[in-house]
């Protein structure tokens, strides 16, 4: 894990309640979770604009058969 770094952050304490509930988490974890989910975002998108465009040689039920 790389270093961290201390900050102070100000959020709408609403906010901050509906995401701990959410990940069921403290702050730190909860912050630390969705700069994570922000970092990801562009990856995500990619994997998204690759739908339907990559053919498996696998057939699904018989992977899910194992």
């Amino acid at each position: 894990m790389s270093e961290a770094r201390k900050i102070t952050l100000e959020v709408p304490e609403e906010l901050l309640k509906k995401a701990q509930e959410s990940t069921g988490k403290g702050i730190t974890a909860t912050i630390k979770q969705g700069l994570e989910l922000v970092a990801a975002k562009e990856t995500y998108a990619n994997l998204r604009n690759l739908r339907g465009k990559i053919k498996f040689s696998i057939e699904l039920n018989k992977l899910r058969a194992d």
